[in-house]
């Protein structure tokens, strides 16, 4: 097996990209990325002296997979994604159990900060992430900081500092990675137009950042702001240079909301007449992209935090063609059918992505497999109007309610998870 493994690596393709590496069962094992996909995955089939961990996984490596990317940038936040949606074994195993790092944006503060970090830090941060390594994280920002400019010092700042003026900047500033706020030469509101552009990009939406900022370059030059101009045309220039922007858009994590976990969960239990708050959400969406294959995703909540260890992915079996809520039934029925004949703990609220269409063919699927929870509900994207099975009128959740940041983190991460999977299915394709 070794020598067709090796066979097979030495025909990669000697460009960056991400590796998956499988057991005999056919389970994710382990996630890498690599500047060279074949000198990367070869070496793990050629004889040399490994520690125990690694040698264990080399051992139980059957098969792998393959993603090219058009960088290096790319390949570790595509890692980043694969890593966080599929959780292979080894890739725990040979961290130790340290924490993965994760950016985050100091949005509280006059002149935010991006840093790296190990934790969700109380306060009104957007947390990006996890990520596998910080170095590669920390490489990510160097190169982010070209375009961008924000600052990653640990300076108080305030916007009204009359102090700012006679501070000298750094050597960031000298080589055009910040706009140097300490010193008072940028204004809060163009400050926090650069950060808006780092979180536009973290956010998985390079295509909106880069019209934002040519729309933004064509009115200056009109207006014969030249000098600002020719600096939107440089950033420009330096997203296109260093291919940033994962190809997979929807594969960033979304940010993570600033919800009080207890809040979120009570406003919830009243606004849905609930005995108890619904500690266990589960989310499930469909995914199609362009008339291609369906698939579906649950993603589980506890206490409303993703709970990695109840994803579950599904291609769809039984659905001819395009049918949303045949779709929807089916990943519903085979879902709840399987926890109810395991005795696997059942969800105290069920969210489905779409409206009144998904949530009936959801409540059919829950009758099929006898299964009962305390609610259903259905969030569609753009109103964000909660749906709950077996009423007629919206529930009345206010759009700053925590419950309604809940269901709408519950709702795009789990159409993120189908999302991911489906792109994984069509380069699947294109290599076969």
């Amino acid at each position: 097996m070794p020598n067709k493994l090796l066979t097979k690596a030495r025909e990669l393709p000697d460009e960056p990209g991400c590796y998956i590496m499988k057991d005999t069962r056919g389970h994710e094992i382990y996630v890498g990325k690599a500047r060279s996909l074949r000198r990367r995955v070869a070496s793990y089939f050629q004889a040399k002296d490994r520690l125990g961990k690694e040698q264990a996984l080399v051992e139980n490596i059957a098969d792998f997979e393959y993603v090219v990317t058009d960088s290096e940038v790319e390949a570790v936040l595509l890692e980043s994604r694969l890593i966080k949606d599929l959780r292979p074994r080894y890739n725990f195993l040979l961290r130790n159990n340290e924490q993965y790092p994760y950016l985050e944006v100091t949005l509280g503060e006059d002149f935010p900060r991006a840093l790296v970090t190990r934790e969700h830090r109380p306060g009104k941060s957007r947390h990006f992430g996890p990520f596998p390594s910080a170095a590669d994280l920390r490489a990510v920002l160097s190169r982010l900081g070209r375009v961008f400019k924000f600052r990653t010092c640990n300076l108080r700042l305030r916007a009204d500092d009359p102090k700012a003026r006679f501070r000298r900047p750094c050597l960031n500033y000298h080589i055009g990675r910040c706009t140097a706020p300490c010193a008072g030469l940028v204004s809060r509101r163009e400050y926090r137009r650069q950060i808006a552009g780092l979180l536009l990009f973290f956010g998985g939406r390079k295509r909106a950042l880069v019209k934002s900022l040519d729309r933004e370059m064509q009115a200056a030059a009109k207006a014969l702001r030249y000098e600002e101009a020719a600096e939107l045309r440089d950033a420009l220039a330096a997203l296109e240079r260093i291919h940033d922007a994962p190809a997979l858009d929807q594969e960033l994590a979304p940010a993570v909301p600033i919800i009080d976990p207890t809040k979120g969960l009570e406003s919830l239990r009243r606004a849905l007449g609930l005995e108890r708050a619904p500690r266990r959400i589960e989310g499930v969406d469909i995914a199609n992209l362009q008339g291609g294959e369906m698939v579906g995703a649950v993603v589980t909540f506890l206490d409303a935090l993703p709970f990695k260890d109840g994803y579950r992915r599904y291609r769809i079996k039984t659905v001819a063609g395009q049918d949303d809520f045949a779709s929807m039934a089916e990943v519903v029925r085979r879902r709840y059918t399987r926890l109810r004949r395991e005795k696997g703990e059942l969800p105290d609220l069920v969210l489905v992505d779409g409206g009144r269409g998904q949530v009936r063919a959801a409540a059919q699927a829950l009758a099929k497999a006898r299964v009962r929870v305390p609610a259903l509900m259905g969030l569609a994207k753009e109103e964000e109007i909660p749906l709950l099975a077996g009423r007629s009128e919206p529930v009345r959740l206010s759009r700053r309610s925590a419950g309604l940041k809940l269901l709408m983190f519950v709702r795009d991460e789990a159409h993120r998870f189908a999302q991911h999977y489906h792109h994984i299915l069509r380069r699947k394709a294109l290599f076969q």
